[in-house]
């Protein structure tokens, strides 16, 4: 794979885990008397992070630092016994993963996700594949689609940001990879549609995760450097 490097979203890209996501969220605003939201609406709820979660959420009039904060502390209880009931890696996420490491891809992730849960969930969910780096939401980094994250990474890991694609399903994913010089894939499955991703600087849609080896089979033929 000429050095590549693949950098994954978590949530809508490898792991379906919407549902439980959007279930304990509801557990918060319903204990705190606040309308809860369907699972069509979690699309757009998630993606950039706990806090932005709950400030999109929340009727309008409560939108204030003390309630978004308080139910950020809920949610971290309320996640953490149930962030494994209903997710799992997307069909076909785990034959891509071990074919893109059989041919020597250095694989990464990096998400909005608090990290102690990304870290929880890539190792309960994909525990046969072996990333170079994950990385979820932390205080000292930047959430995405600041590329601070990504290009940290790519510095440890000491591969050029123009060897990386960026595999996501949202435009913040496709924001972030193109702020860092990194190859926007958007993906399909997710939590977003394909409109989203190519306004927001997609380079290439897939429909399924076999698609990204075809794709990188035919930048491999392109020059160095050219992702």
């Amino acid at each position: 794979m000429n050095g590549a490097g693949v950098m994954f979203d978590l949530d809508g890209t490898l792991l379906d885990s919407l549902a439980d996501i959007a279930n304990a969220a509801n557990q918060v605003l319903a204990q705190r008397g606040f309308p809860q939201h369907s699972l069509t609406d979690y699309r757009h709820l998630v993606g950039e992070g706990v806090a932005v979660l709950f400030e999109r959420g929340l009727p309008e009039p409560h939108r204030d630092s003390a309630n978004i904060a308080a139910c950020v502390s809920d949610f971290r209880e309320t996640y953490r016994h149930q962030w494994h009931l209903t997710s799992r890696p997307y069909n076909g996420i785990l034959e891509l993963l071990r074919e893109l490491a059989a041919q020597g891809a250095v694989l990464a992730v990096l998400s909005n996700k608090p990290d102690e849960f990304t870290q929880q969930c890539v190792a309960h969910f994909l525990p046969q594949v072996e990333f170079a780096a994950v990385a979820g939401m932390l205080p000292t980094i930047p959430r995405k689609p600041d590329p601070a994250g990504a290009l940290a990474i790519a510095r440890q890991l000491d591969l050029p940001a123009n060897r990386w694609l960026y595999v996501g399903d949202t435009s913040i994913d496709m924001r972030t990879a193109t702020r860092a010089g990194m190859f926007a894939v958007g993906v399909t499955w997710g939590f977003r549609g394909e409109p989203e991703l190519r306004d927001n600087g997609a380079q290439a849609i897939i429909h399924h995760p076999s698609e990204l080896l075809t794709l990188i089979q035919k930048n491999d033929e392109r020059p160095r450097g050219s992702y």
